[in-house]
């Protein structure tokens, strides 16, 4: 099993940029491919992006591409998402997820195809 612990949210103006964390326990961060996810009030949880693991293969959701950066460390165990030119519609809960796969794939923008996930981090974007 791992645990996931999200970390790097706040309050910041529009425009501005925030790196988000996700710390995981355990020896085994290497195989896992992972995800970040959000979810604002009243609203279905969002695939935001993925990377695989060798961190070699990325995928975005629509909404953040070309503005939002996904890495990952595999020396520190965390991955991270890096949001620049942050809109107040990019406010919500920001979830990183794990997902158990051999391949070396980022082809998991589905919520249901992850093993593990953090508590979440608020993101708030004032106008």
């Amino acid at each position: 099993q791992v645990q996931l612990h999200e970390s790097g949210g706040g309050l910041v103006q529009a425009g501005d940029s925030l790196r988000l964390s996700c710390a995981a326990s355990g020896d085994t961060f290497g195989s896992y491919a992972m995800g970040w996810f959000r979810q604002a009030p009243g609203k279905e949880r969002e695939f935001v992006a993925a990377i695989s693991r060798s961190g070699r293969v990325t995928k975005y959701g629509d909404s953040v591409k070309g503005q939002f950066t996904i890495s990952r460390d595999d020396a520190e165990n965390t991955a991270y998402l890096q949001m620049n030119n942050l809109k107040p519609e990019d406010s919500a809960v920001y979830y990183c997820a794990a997902v158990v796969t051999p391949y070396d794939s980022a082809s998991f923008a589905m919520r249901t195809r992850y093993n593990y996930w953090g508590q979440g981090t608020q993101v708030t974007v004032s106008s």
